[in-house]
C-alpha cells in the first residue's frame, strides 16, 4: 500500500477516534494492541490490514471500511442549491426496532409492512436471526415477516451486532416471557453521553427480572408476576416504557404504568399489541393500564407510523436552502410544538388536511415549506416529553437558529455530549458558542461556507452537519457517515431526487 493511501487511512482513524472522544491508548485498549502501534497507524507510518480495518471501524462504531459490498463511507456535497418538488416521510426507526423486538412476543407469524431498510434495523434483524428466529424481507425490500422458533438459540446470539445498537436492550421485555435465565451484551449506538439502564432494571424488576450487569453484558434471571402495585417509571423514557409495556403484554393481570412515555413509537408499539389481542387503556397518556394475554399465537400484520424526526429532517432541509418543499405524510401530532415554535420565527408554510397512517391512528398531513426571513426565538429551545418538543428534533433547531437573524439559545437537558457535536457547525461558518455541555447559544444569520468535516458520532448531528452543507455554496465533504444510514433509508440518494447535488464515495 502506498504511503499516501496509508496517510489517508491514518487520518480516517485519527478523525474516528476525536469524534468518538477517545485517546490513542483508549483505542489501543479496544484492539488488544499497544498505543505506539496506533499512534504509527494515525501517523501514516504503519500498513493496516482489511482486517484491521474492520476491526477499527467495529469498535470506533464508524463505517472506515465496508466488507461484502463496496458501498461508499463519505458524501460530497455541493451546496448552495435550492430544493424542489415533494418527498414522502418513511416510517419511524424507533418503532421498527421496538415492533421487531415485540414479535418475540408472538407465537404466530407477524408481518410489519413498509419497514424503513436502515442499519439500526439490520442489526436487529441480525441479532434476531442469530438466535433462531426466521426474518424475511419480501421481494420489494420493505415489508419483514417474523416467525420466532419454539426454542430461542440464545447461545448464537451476534455480539457484535447488538453492541452496535442500544436497541438491542427492547429484547429484555420479550425475554423475560421466554427464557428463565439470559444474557445480553452491552448495548451501544450514538455517542450521546452516559445513559443509564438503572430504569429499565429498576421497572423490570416490578415484573419478577432481575438483572446484573458485569463482564460487558446484562445477565438476567427470570421469574415472571404481576406487578402488586403500579409502577412509576423514574424517567420518562421511550424505550424504559417501551420494556415495561413488553413484560406487562404476557404477564396473567393487569398492570398500571404512571410517568409513562407517550411518544410515537410507544403508541405504535400499544396499536401493535392492541391488534394481539392485549387490553391497554390509556394510549397516548402518561398513565397505562393493561391487561395481559399470557399465550399469543396468532398472524398480525402491522404499519409502523411515519417518522417525525425523519419529516423535522425535510423541514430544516428545505429552511436552510431556502426551499419551497412539500413534506408529504408527516405525522403531524407530533409535530405542532416544532411547527409553533417555527411559526413564532417566522416560517411559512402550509399544511393540508389531516388524514390516518397506516396504523389507523397517527394523525399525518402534507407540510409545504416557503422561502421565509426567520428571526431567533425569545425563548430558549428545550426538549420536553410528548407533547413537549422532541429531544431528537433539538439538534435541528442548532442550524435553523443559524439562518435567523439574532441568538438562540438551545438548552439540551437530556444529553452531555450532543450540544458539543453540534460546534462543528462552526467548520461550515456559523457562529457556535457552547456556554457548557448542555446549552448552545447560536447566532445568525449565518453566511455559509463549504468545509471538510468528519461526521459526528450522533446521528441527528451527524444529519444537521449535512443539511448545512446543503446551504453553504461550493463543495464540502462529510467523512465516515455510517452514523446517518442508522436512521435514515437512503437520505442523500432521495435529497439528490429533490435537487440536491450529493455523491458517495470511498477514500480506498
Amino acid at each position: 500500500m502506498s504511503g499516501s493511501s496509508l496517510e489517508r487511512i491514518g487520518s480516517l482513524v485519527r478523525d474516528a477516534r476525536r469524534h468518538r472522544g477517545w485517546t490513542q491508548a483508549e483505542l489501543a485498549e479496544a484492539l488488544g494492541t499497544s498505543q505506539s502501534a496506533v499512534n504509527r497507524i494515525e501517523r501514516g507510518g504503519q500498513n493496516v490490514s482489511v482486517a484491521m480495518l474492520a476491526r477499527i471501524g467495529d469498535v470506533l462504531d464508524t463505517g472506515i471500511v465496508t466488507l461484502g459490498h463496496g458501498q461508499p463511507t463519505h458524501l460530497r456535497v455541493a451546496g448552495g442549491r435550492p430544493l424542489h418538488g415533494s418527498i414522502d416521510v418513511r416510517t419511524s426507526k424507533n418503532a421498527s426496532v421496538a415492533l421487531l423486538c415485540a414479535a418475540l412476543l408472538n407465537q404466530g407469524t407477524t408481518v410489519l409492512r413498509n419497514l424503513a431498510r436502515i442499519e439500526e434495523v439490520h442489526r436487529i434483524v441480525e441479532v434476531l436471526r442469530s438466535i433462531g428466529v426466521e426474518v424475511t424481507w419480501d421481494a420489494g425490500g420493505t415489508d419483514v415477516t417474523i416467525e420466532p422458533p419454539e426454542r430461542l438459540a440464545l447461545e448464537g446470539l451476534d455480539a457484535d451486532a447488538a453492541r452496535r445498537t442500544r436497541s438491542v436492550l427492547l429484547l429484555l421485555g420479550p425475554l423475560l416471557h421466554r427464557e428463565r435465565t439470559f444474557s445480553l451484551p452491552y448495548a451501544g449506538g450514538c455517542d450521546l453521553g452516559r445513559r443509564t439502564v438503572e430504569p429499565h432494571l429498576s421497572a423490570l424488576a416490578s415484573f419478577g427480572l432481575a438483572i446484573t450487569a458485569t463482564e460487558g453484558a446484562y445477565h438476567a434471571v427470570a421469574n415472571p408476576s404481576c406487578p402488586t402495585r403500579p409502577i412509576v417509571l423514574t424517567e420518562r423514557g421511550d424505550t424504559v416504557t417501551e420494556n415495561a409495556i413488553m413484560a406487562a403484554a404476557c404477564i396473567d393481570g393487569t398492570t398500571v404504568i404512571r410517568n409513562a412515555s407517550a411518544n410515537y413509537m410507544v403508541q405504535d408499539l400499544c396499536w401493535f399489541l392492541t391488534r394481539l389481542g392485549v387490553t391497554i387503556a390509556g394510549i397516548g397518556s402518561t398513565t397505562l393500564t393493561i391487561t395481559g394475554k399470557p399465550l399469543i399465537s396468532m398472524d398480525v400484520d402491522f404499519a409502523p407510523s411515519e417518522d417525525p424526526i425523519e419529516a423535522m429532517s425535510l423541514i430544516t432541509a428545505a429552511v436552510l436552502t431556502e426551499s419551497e418543499l412539500t413534506i408529504r405524510r408527516a405525522p403531524i401530532e407530533f409535530l405542532e410544538i416544532e411547527l409553533a415554535v417555527l411559526e413564532a420565527m417566522g416560517l411559512d408554510h402550509d399544511r393540508s388536511d389531516e388524514y390516518v397512517a397506516a396504523n389507523g391512528h397517527t394523525r399525518l398531513a402534507d407540510v409545504t415549506v416557503k422561502p421565509s426571513a426567520l428571526v431567533a426565538h425569545r425563548d430558549k429551545i428545550h426538549p420536553m416529553p410528548f407533547p413537549g418538543l422532541n429531544i431528537d428534533n433539538v439538534p435541528f433547531f442548532a442550524a435553523i437558529g443559524a439562518t435567523a437573524t439574532g441568538t438562540t439559545l438551545i438548552h439540551d437537558w437530556v444529553y452531555e455530549n450532543r450540544s458539543i457535536h453540534l460546534t462543528e457547525l462552526r467548520r461550515l461558518g456559523a457562529d457556535v458558542n457552547l456556554l457548557d455541555p448542555h446549552r448552545l447559544q447560536v447566532t445568525g444569520p449565518t453566511r455559509w461556507s463549504a468545509a471538510e468535516v468528519g461526521c459526528p458520532p450522533a446521528l441527528r448531528p451527524a444529519v444537521v452537519i449535512l443539511l448545512a452543507m446543503l446551504a453553504a455554496p461550493g463543495t464540502s465533504y462529510l467523512r465516515n457517515v455510517y452514523v446517518i444510514d442508522r436512521g435514515y433509508d437512503s437520505l442523500a440518494t432521495r435529497l439528490t431526487r429533490l435537487g440536491a447535488h450529493i455523491e458517495t464515495y470511498r477514500d480506498i
